[in-house]
């Protein structure tokens, strides 16, 4: 064997081939809690909004900017943090992550006023943030290569599965206490993190210079897009500026990342054609998942007059499709184009949506029950698959990039979705929810396109 041979094998052995049992178990165990955290967080809040609004005294048209703070300090944050963590290490930046976290949930419980829990979900908001951005790095050092596709499936249906049982125990939360434990009751899990901080991988720290223009371009961009959104009805004029600072912070950094080997934001991969479609399906699809869950709880509370119990088992019927479909799409996705898999997803999706809305007047239970099942089953066979091709997609030298784009996708998604019903309460506050879901079902039919899109293009279907 020649030197060199020798110099590269010691060099690919430096980093360990993922972790070793039962660290690796303890390891998994740790960031799918860490991912309950974060999910279940900005699910269940959203369920709360009607009862906040109530007791604080709110509009339900500006109690929505409550989940919109959240979302955008999420969306805004998320790359640059995760630049910042490869400089600063996994484990520390996850310890002072579910630090923050833990603090800003108290302060959200002891919040009086609008302003008072705004302020504390942006905190949370940076916590999560600092949580989030981990998830494809430690996925990629948790597991060894020939286990990384179940470490990535696992992943993303966590996150799928969590995203719908969230409102659930959000429902009945509220049906037997108060809003407040919303924000405590994620306060015991948080601490179970930091004793299991020790099992994570030791992830190589990137000692690269940090980009701290296209850190200061990436905030405008993602964040000036979604407060265009939220202000079109209200404020036309602010609305346009914001689109037109959004569109230049978007050409300067796209100017300044195309060039570089690993950019801050990850133009790179965006050129992948499989990684593409799968980002811009995942935003619309967590889009009409986020405004359904927004606007449903208003929905069934206040035009159909059903009790927070009864709006638990809607919702619960939701969390059961996609529960029971996860996995079975998991399969199917190693056995099926993906294009065929998701579009399938996203039409049950849109059609279980629009069934709520375009039923008589005080349907049956049974029926509602049946259009969120069917909804639930569409979101929990899309998601899987396509997170697994978009993980899956990039470089593994650039999983960590690739894990930062596909939390900033689902969040940014899941705040446009948000700002979707923000626009339509403003529209008109009788029909505000029935506006919204139709909005989400239209993000669905999108959804839909991009993957008959997908499926027609001239590239292979990836090999999960």
């Amino acid at each position: 064997m020649s030197n060199s041979a020798e110099a590269a094998r010691g060099k690919s052995s430096a980093i360990p081939d993922g972790l070793e049992p039962p660290r690796m178990y303890w390891a998994t165990a740790v960031l799918l809690l860490t991912i309950t955290v974060s999910v279940l967080d900005s699910s269940m809040a959203n369920v709360a909004l009607p009862a906040i609004a109530r007791d604080l005294d709110i509009n339900p048209g500006d109690v929505v900017l409550v989940a919109i703070a959240y979302n955008l300090t999420v969306v805004s944050s998320i790359l640059p943090l995760s630049a910042v963590a490869e400089r600063m290490g996994f484990r520390r930046m996850l310890g002072l992550g579910v630090a923050l976290f833990i603090v800003m949930s108290v302060a959200a419980a002891l919040s009086g006023t609008f302003w008072q829990i705004t302020l504390a979900r942006i905190g949370q908001g940076f916590g999560s943030s600092m949580i989030m951005c981990l998830f494809g790095g430690l996925v990629r050092n948790i597991y060894p290569n020939r286990k990384l596709g179940l470490g990535l499936s696992l992943n993303a249906a966590t996150v799928g599965l969590m995203a719908v049982l969230g409102p659930t125990l959000g429902a009945f939360i509220l049906e037997v206490g108060s809003w407040q434990w919303i924000f405590l009751i994620t306060i015991p899990v948080g601490m179970l993190i930091f004793f299991g901080l020790r099992f994570l991988p030791d992830v190589p720290r990137n000692s690269g210079r940090f980009d701290w223009m296209a850190c200061a371009l990436s905030a405008p961009f993602f964040g000036l897009s979604i407060l265009g959104l939220d202000a079109l009805v209200k404020n036309p004029a602010l609305a346009a500026l914001c689109f037109v600072l959004a569109g230049l912070a978007g050409w300067a950094l796209v100017r300044r990342s195309r060039d570089q080997a690993a950019p801050l934001v990850p133009i790179d991969l965006l050129r992948i054609k499989p990684l593409a479609f799968a980002v811009a399906a995942s935003g619309f699809s967590f889009a009409a998942q986020m405004s359904a869950f927004v606007a449903l709880p208003f929905y069934f509370r206040h035009v159909l007059d059903y009790s927070y119990a009864d709006v638990g088992l809607l919702l619960g019927a939701w969390s059961i499709g996609g529960a029971a479909m996860a996995p079975l799409a998991g399969y199917l996705s190693g056995r099926y184009p993906v294009a065929v898999l998701c579009g399938i997803g996203a039409l049950s999706m849109a059609l279980g949506m629009l069934s709520l809305i375009v039923l008589p007047m005080g349907p049956d239970f049974l029926w509602l029950v049946l259009g969120m099942l069917v909804a639930g089953v569409g979101f929990g066979f899309f998601q899987t698959p396509n997170n697994r091709a978009l993980l899956a997609g990039a470089p593994r030298r650039r999983s960590g990039a690739a894990g930062g784009l596909q939390a900033t996708t689902r969040v940014f998604g899941q705040s446009f979705g948000t700002a979707l019903v923000a626009v339509s309460f403003n529209l008109s506050h009788q029909h505000g929810p029935v506006l919204a879901i139709a909005a989400g079902s239209l993000c669905a039919l999108i959804a839909l396109g991009i993957n008959i899109a997908r499926y027609f293009s001239p590239i292979p279907d990836l090999e999960l």
